[in-house]
């Protein structure tokens, strides 16, 4: 079997929303999932494209590794992955067998959210900046916690 590299795969949709890759015109992988190994600590390095099992199929150091066009194909695919929105008001917070189901109201409307560990899901990216990543993968960020209504940083400071 042909190792696939950067230069010699191709990205595409098919049906309309799977991912899917082939490699050398050899063989294909059914369903491409693009994950960054450090999304928070190190954006934009190190994108993992794993198969439908989880399991690793290549490595790549940048997007712009790829070719113009299966950049175009991971960016967009990226961008529906890691959605970030921008966290205006904490509706509610609570805690549940390590899990922290969050309401909130952002740019796009209220939210509903669960995070896993907040010890790994939740990361200071200042002293007023946060960014919280829930169990889909989707960033929520606070971009200054002291711009926040005193009931959302109460529900920060209780649970963080």
């Amino acid at each position: 079997m042909i190792t696939p590299t950067s230069d010699n795969i191709k990205l595409f949709h098919e049906p309309k929303d799977v991912l899917r890759m082939t490699v050398a015109d050899q063989y294909s992988v059914v369903q491409i999932e693009p994950r960054w190994a450090a999304p928070l600590s190190h954006p934009g390095q190190l994108l993992g494209l794993m198969n439908s099992k989880g399991e690793e199929v290549l490595l790549l150091p940048t997007v712009e590794s790829l070719s113009a066009v299966n950049q175009e194909v991971i960016q967009r695919e990226l961008d529906r992955r890691y959605l970030t929105s921008t966290v205006h008001k904490i509706v509610s917070a609570k805690v549940e067998f390590g899990a922290t189901y969050w309401t909130v109201i952002t740019e796009r409307g209220q939210r509903d959210f669960v995070v896993q560990s907040l010890q790994e899901n939740a990361q200071w990216l200042g002293e007023r900046q946060l960014v919280f990543v829930d169990i889909d993968h989707n960033r929520f960020e606070v971009p200054d916690i002291d711009k926040l209504d005193p009931q959302s940083r109460k529900f920060i400071d209780s649970i963080l």
